[in-house]
């Protein structure tokens, strides 16, 4: 039986959502690799009037939508608005790049549109990632290879738009030949498929490990984050089990890393206020053993700087008692005296929950997440923490996104990583498993070793190869771990350049338009054929 047009349409489309869809849910992301064919060849069977045109752009814009749906669905269990605006901004970006696509491939040579392609979607994943408050990176395609650290090890050169352009490369590839029928496609393929592989194999395989290590330990304390599940699993003061959780650790531990509001749901702590640290200096000494005095704590934090009657930042609140004041999303670095020794604020804040975009008309939406809510105020910057001269770069959750962000710890002099995360905003789903997946990446990119902590899954380790390293905590577990980890402090190309594939995209972007334009009017003046 010969299905219609339309169905053919609908199969297309919940086949290239599934391609789309598969390194987020646990898969492997090489079904990218084919993913947007589908979509190509629905283009492929449109004219080039305006009818098509926008008949196209429904399929693709269904097929991005439902891409969104099936990979981040799980972002509504904390709120509602943050998927759907993620899903709404990045469909649009991803539509810009297909649409430009669709367009010239009907108008002009068929190079000129693969280019385009290429680069605009390139481009305006780096526009994605770039934003201060409407950023959603968790698409790019890049990070689809999260769970196939053996196949991009060449990361630590590109970074994940170097594995955004392989991507579209290769499904330009595979689509030429469908298209052609040559053995000139298929060689050209089976090169654009296989080279990448095969240069991160030898990459993996040729690493030699830095003789240089230390151990870190992580807590996982394992308290539910909203007040309700707290009350009923008889957990409003987990100072107990967490003071019985740091018994664990080793006297070898050079940090021991506390996830993201740690301190948040201790007794009398709330937010922080960081002109008197003081203050919470008994409490703390209450967190640490004796046999650890050698060892530097690391803890999440809210913590408050009062601005008295002059707002010194766009982000600043204003409390009749207090006058102007901004909350942060914080690291702490404390000793074993109790005292803190340094004080680090999250940069990258989380659209809608941290960030709110046009927060003074979307107050409606800002939720309470670790004590704090509503906008907060900005970090500005990476830095590193130290304990007798070893240097740990302490990134806060969401960080662990971008990657050209993440390479600052290791410009500063990170030689090691801790990502300290609170994830259980979501439940058992598959956003805590990604963000530690996410990790592995930026562990290529920086060659640095990661330890993270997490509220409740999933904390350990991972070598600056990507593998993970000894066990891990996995959801809804209480314990603590405590690995010997690598310190290095090489630069990687990556790490000193930042994302310049993005860059160079966003140039070629610009002249493939230009050059587009210019085309279409000696076209129009019969200049060319």
């Amino acid at each position: 039986m010969k299905l219609n047009a339309t169905t053919q349409r609908i199969l297309l489309v919940l086949l290239s959502v599934a391609l789309l869809s598969l390194g987020w849910l646990g898969a492997t992301g090489l079904t990218l690799l084919i993913a947007l064919i589908p979509l190509m060849i629905i283009s492929e069977r449109y004219s080039d009037s305006r009818g098509d045109w926008w008949r196209m752009c429904g399929w693709a814009a269904l097929t991005f939508m439902l891409w969104y749906a099936a990979t981040i669905w799980w972002v509504w269990i904390a709120t509602p608005i943050g998927p759907i605006t993620a899903a709404v901004v990045g469909t649009f970006y991803n539509l810009v790049a297909f649409m430009a696509y669709h367009y010239t491939a009907k108008r002009a040579k068929r190079a000129a549109a693969y280019t385009l392609l290429v680069s605009l979607w390139i481009a305006t994943e780096y526009a994605y990632n770039s934003a201060d408050v409407m950023t959603f990176p968790w698409l790019l395609l890049g990070n689809g290879f999260s769970g196939d650290i053996w196949a991009v090890q060449w990361y630590e050169y590109t970074g994940i738009f170097g594995g955004t352009l392989w991507v579209l490369a290769s499904n330009i590839a595979i689509f030429e030949i469908l298209r052609s029928h040559t053995t000139t496609a298929i060689v050209r393929a089976l090169l654009i498929v296989t080279l990448p592989v095969a240069f991160s194999l030898w990459l993996y395989f040729s690493y030699t490990p830095s003789e240089r290590t230390t151990q870190i330990a992580v807590v996982q304390p394992n308290v539910p984050c909203y007040e309700d599940e707290r009350l009923e699993a008889d957990m409003m003061n987990p100072l107990d089990e967490i003071c019985t959780l740091v018994e664990s650790v080793p006297a070898e531990a050079s940090f021991v890393v506390f996830p993201e509001s740690a301190l948040v749901y201790l007794p009398m702590i709330g937010s922080i206020d960081e002109a008197n640290y003081g203050r919470i200096t008994p409490l703390l000494k209450l967190l640490h053993d004796e046999r650890l005095a050698a060892s530097k704590f690391l803890f999440g934090a809210s913590t408050t700087r009062i601005y008295g009657t002059t707002p010194a930042t766009s982000t600043a609140h204003y409390h009749s008692r207090i006058g102007w004041y901004d909350h942060y999303n914080s690291a702490l670095l404390t000793n074993y005296d109790g005292n803190v020794e340094n004080t680090y604020h999250k940069a990258k804040l989380v659209i809608g929950v941290e960030a709110v975009p046009l927060k003074d008309l979307f107050d409606l939406f800002e939720i309470d997440l670790g004590g704090i809510s509503g906008q907060l105020g900005w970090g500005e910057g990476a830095k590193v923490f130290e304990n007798d001269g070893l240097k740990l770069g302490p990134a806060i959750c969401y960080e662990a996104l971008y990657g050209e962000y993440f390479t600052g710890f290791a410009r500063c002099g990170a030689e090691v990583m801790a990502v300290i995360s609170n994830d259980g905003w979501w439940g058992n789903t598959p956003g805590h498993k990604r963000l530690f997946d996410f990790c592995r990446l930026r562990a290529i990119e920086t060659r640095r070793a990661i330890a993270r902590s997490a509220n409740t899954g999933i904390s350990g380790y991972i070598s600056p190869r990507g593998n993970t390293l000894g066990e891990r905590l996995t959801w809804d577990e209480r314990d603590v771990l405590c690995t010997e980890v690598e310190l290095r402090d090489e630069i990687t190309t990556y790490t000193r350049y930042g994302d310049w594939v993005a860059r160079i995209s966003i140039y070629v972007a610009l002249l493939s338009l230009l050059n587009y334009v210019a085309y279409r009017i000696r076209r129009r003046n019969h200049l060319v054929d």
